[in-house]
C-alpha cells in the first residue's frame, strides 16, 4: 500500500512540474511577445519624432547676413512644440508654436497645424490675416482642437524688416547690438478659444548683430530641485549675455543655462528654441545647410 501511495505522490509531482513548466513557458512567451511589441512601438515612436523633425524645416542654416539655429527637445518622442521655416521670394517665414499637451495626442495634431498654417500664409502676406484663418478653420470644423499658441513672422532679408503676430505665446526676445531687448508680443489670443477673435500684426526690425530669440514656456516653466523655476528674468539675463555668440552656440547656450540650472531634476515639459541672426553688413560664408 505505501507502495502505491508513493508511485501517487510522485506521479502528482512529476505532473505538478510539468503544468508549472508548462505556465513558465507560456509566460515566457507571452513576455517575449509583449517586449517584441513595445520594441515595435518605440521605434515607430522614434521614426514619427524623425519625421516630424524634418517637416518642422532645418535645424540650421544661412542667408546672406543672417543665421537661423532651431531645435526641439521633447521630454517623449513626439513633441507638442514645433518650428517650421521656408523661404518666400526675398521673404524668411518663420513660425514657433506649442499645443497643448505633450506625447503622440499632441504630436498627431502637429502635421495638421503646420500644414494649415503654411497654405494660409502663402495666401495671405500678412502674419496676423494668416492666424485669423487658421483660427476661423479650426473652429469651423467642428473638431475640438487642442489650444495652440504661436508665433508667426515674415522677416524681409534686404531690409530687415520683421512682421509679425503673436497668437498667445511667450513674448519673443530681439536683443540688439547695444545690449537693449525687445519683447515682441503683440497679436492676438491662444489659436482655438472662441469665435470672433482679432489678431494684428507688430512690426520690428532687426538692425545689424541683433539677435531675435524665440523659445516655449517649457524653458522658462524648468524648475530646480528645489522646486524654483527658471522664470522669465533668467531666461532674459541668458539672451543677453549669450547674443553675441553665432546662432548655433546661443541656442545651446540657453538650453544648457536651464539645464544646469536643473540640477538632477527632470524636465516635465517640451523645450523649443529659435536663433535668429543677424550680423554686420559683410554676408557669412555659405554652406550646404543654406536653405534654398
Amino acid at each position: 500500500m505505501s507502495r502505491v501511495v508513493q508511485i501517487c505522490k510522485e506521479y502528482r509531482k512529476r505532473r505538478t512540474t510539468s503544468a508549472r513548466q508548462s505556465r513558465n513557458r507560456l509566460l515566457g512567451n507571452q513576455l517575449a511577445g509583449l517586449k517584441r511589441e513595445n520594441d515595435d512601438l518605440n521605434r515607430a515612436m522614434f521614426e514619427a519624432a524623425q519625421v516630424q523633425r524634418r517637416l518642422c524645416g532645418h535645424r540650421y542654416f544661412r542667408a546672406g547676413l543672417y543665421e537661423f539655429a532651431s531645435e526641439i527637445f521633447p521630454v517623449r518622442h513626439l513633441s507638442g512644440d514645433f518650428i517650421t521655416v521656408l523661404q518666400d521670394e526675398q521673404d524668411l517665414v518663420f513660425l514657433i508654436g506649442d499645443i497643448a499637451g505633450k506625447g503622440l495626442t499632441a504630436g498627431m495634431w502637429f502635421t495638421h497645424m503646420v500644414g494649415m498654417i503654411r497654405r494660409e500664409i502663402s495666401v495671405h502676406h500678412s502674419p496676423a490675416a494668416a492666424l485669423t484663418e487658421v483660427d476661423r478653420g479650426f473652429l469651423l470644423t467642428g473638431v475640438e482642437f487642442p489650444l495652440t499658441t504661436l508665433f508667426l513672422a515674415r522677416l524681409n532679408l534686404p531690409s530687415g524688416e520683421l512682421t509679425y503676430c503673436n497668437a498667445g505665446h511667450p513674448p519673443v526676445l530681439l536683443v540688439r547690438g547695444n545690449g537693449e531687448v525687445e519683447e515682441l508680443s503683440q497679436g492676438g489670443p491662444v489659436l482655438g478659444v472662441s469665435t470672433g477673435q482679432q489678431f494684428v500684426n507688430g512690426h520690428t526690425r532687426l538692425n545689424e548683430n541683433s539677435t531675435l530669440l524665440a523659445y516655449s514656456d517649457g524653458i522658462a516653466e524648468c524648475r530646480s530641485e528645489s522646486g524654483i523655476e527658471f522664470g522669465d528674468e533668467r531666461l532674459l539675463n541668458a539672451a543677453k549675455t549669450f547674443s553675441k555668440l553665432s546662432a548655433n552656440d546661443m541656442l545651446f547656450s540657453v538650453l544648457a543655462s536651464a539645464e544646469n540650472f536643473l540640477g538632477s531634476r527632470h524636465r516635465e515639459d517640451d523645450i523649443a528654441l529659435l536663433v535668429l541672426r543677424r550680423h554686420g553688413n559683410r554676408a557669412i560664408e555659405r554652406s550646404e545647410t543654406d536653405l534654398a
